[in-house]
Parts: C-alpha cells; sequence; structure tokens
C-alpha cells in the first residue's frame, strides 16, 4: 500500500488526523489542486488496493473525538463542517464515480485510511461499480393548497356554538381529506419515479423551517439515475407534476450518491479512538450531506 508524500506521521505528530471525504478508483491530481479541505488546505490522496481515498487536514484540537462531540452539537459549526465536505465530495462526483464518506468521519493518520481500503476493497471497488455512469436527484413534493376538495359548510340550527362546533369538524374533515390526498399522491410520484430509476429512497420530509417553503412537503425523495436516461426522467416528473396538481414537484441535482451507499456491516476501524461520526445534516442546497457512511 502507499500514501502521498504530504501525508502521514508527520502530520499525526503535530495532531492533525485525517479528514475522509470519499473514495474513488482514481483521481486526477488536476482535480485535486483545485479543491480545499476542513482546514482550508488542500486535499490530499491517499492510494492502497487499487482506491484512491481523498483526505483532508482535521487538527485534532477541532475534529478529535471530544471536540468533535462538542462542534457536532453546535449548528452553525456543523453547517459550515457539512458545506466544506460537501464542496469537496461533490468536486470529486463531477470528476467520476465516488463513494462519499459520513459526515465527520476522521482518522488518525493516513496510514488507517489506508488500511480501511484494504480491508474493504471488494465492497468498496462494487459500489463503485454500481454507481458509475449514474447520478443522484432529488424530487421533493409540496401541498399546493386549494388543489384538493373543501369540504361545504354544514348547515343546520342550534344556534351560535353549535355552528362554531359544525364549522370546526368541517374544517378538520377537510384538513384530514387534504392530507390524505397528498400523502397518497406523494406515493404514487415514488413508485413511478422508483420504477424508472436505479434505485431509490424516500427520506423523511423536511420541517419547513428547514425547506424554506411555504407549505408542508409530503415527498422528499432520491432517485438513482443513469445519465444516459435522464432527459427521460425530467419528463415523468414534468408529466407527474400535471397529473397530480395537488403537489408541486421540485427536481433538484445532480447530487453525489448520498442515498445510495449502504451501511458497513462494522465499524472498519473499532479500535480508532478519533473516528468520529454523525448522522446526516440534510443540506442547503439542500443536500449538501446527505449520507451514509464510506
Amino acid at each position: 500500500m502507499s500514501t502521498t508524500a504530504e501525508s502521514t506521521s508527520a502530520d499525526a505528530a503535530l495532531g492533525v488526523g485525517a479528514w475522509l471525504h470519499g473514495v474513488a478508483r482514481e483521481v486526477d491530481p488536476q482535480t485535486l489542486g483545485g479543491i480545499t479541505g476542513m482546514d482550508g488546505t488542500p486535499v490530499r490522496a491517499v492510494r492502497a488496493a487499487g482506491l484512491v481515498a481523498v483526505v483532508s487536514s482535521a487538527p485534532l484540537t477541532e475534529y478529535g473525538e471530544e471536540p468533535l462531540r462538542r462542534n457536532l452539537e453546535d449548528l452553525a459549526w456543523l453547517e459550515r463542517a457539512a458545506r466544506a465536505h460537501h464542496a469537496v465530495v461533490d468536486a470529486l462526483s463531477r470528476a467520476g464515480a465516488v463513494v462519499p464518506a459520513r459526515l465527520a468521519t476522521v482518522h488518525r493518520d493516513d496510514e488507517r485510511v489506508a488500511r480501511v481500503l484494504t480491508e474493504r476493497r471488494a465492497e468498496l471497488t462494487a459500489t463503485l461499480a454500481r454507481l458509475t455512469g449514474r447520478e443522484e436527484w432529488g424530487v421533493k413534493g409540496y401541498v399546493v393548497p386549494g388543489a384538493t376538495p373543501r369540504t361545504e359548510e354544514p348547515v343546520g340550527g342550534g344556534g351560535a356554538g353549535a355552528a362554531y362546533l359544525r364549522r370546526r369538524r368541517a374544517q378538520l374533515t377537510a384538513r384530514e381529506e387534504g392530507q390524505r390526498i397528498a400523502a397518497e399522491a406523494s406515493s404514487a410520484v415514488h413508485t413511478a419515479l422508483a420504477g424508472y430509476a436505479v434505485a431509490a429512497r424516500r427520506h423523511a420530509p423536511q420541517d419547513r423551517r428547514l425547506s424554506g417553503a411555504a407549505t408542508a412537503m409530503v415527498l422528499n425523495g432520491a432517485y438513482l439515475v443513469d445519465r444516459a436516461a435522464l432527459d427521460g426522467f425530467a419528463a415523468l416528473v414534468g408529466e407527474l407534476a400535471e397529473r397530480h396538481p395537488e403537489l408541486r414537484l421540485e427536481l433538484t441535482g445532480p447530487w453525489p450518491p448520498y442515498s445510495f451507499v449502504a451501511e458497513p456491516s462494522a465499524d472498519p476501524v473499532p479500535a480508532d479512538p478519533v473516528r468520529g461520526e454523525s448522522t446526516h445534516a440534510e443540506p442547503t442546497h439542500a443536500e449538501p450531506a446527505r449520507g451514509e457512511p464510506v
């Protein structure tokens, strides 16, 4: 196994770990030359077992086990880290297939990163083969107010109190009906898109505070699509939007394939004291760090 000259023991001796961004078959040095990592320094390649891991220097005073645990509770820090991590993964994905690493995967040194490549060579190679020539696209569906049937206000006697109760009951019935229709429409849309894509995942809808949308999100889907089939996929999204006016569909991408990297069966470096992991943070494209661990 081999690593680049900049890596290894010198950084470790200075208390600098290796933040893992992703794994590829090969990476053009010119691609790496234009990318900066977590600490604002150039990223570097760690090569082993016919694979390349792209890492950046991560001072352990900020990215070590204890400080990392604290920082992951700081939303401002987490957003900055997610954006920096995603910028590297995005640049790599535009150059070829890449297996993104989970946000905040930090190793003590490059030798440990190389060991992961060696131990998981078969798994990573198979994943890269599955991702080659494909991209992740997102489709979000938002409720369109007024596009669902409204319940007529009931009539009847009984005075002001009874009339108020009837109005409230009618409002609740209309709301429940609208939610049911939107849920059914979102399921139909996801089923159609999943049938066209190579693979599909349905994530939990984002809260309005995160999505920034005026209405509720009922679909947050991710789809792995062959590049050659992208025009057809986009056309299908348009057709489904016309077929389901109760939803506003939004197509986003391409994104690195965060949603289509399988969870490992076990921690590849169980003895590594600096390997920190967080659950994916929903990005701000909003998808910079939506992902699974490498």
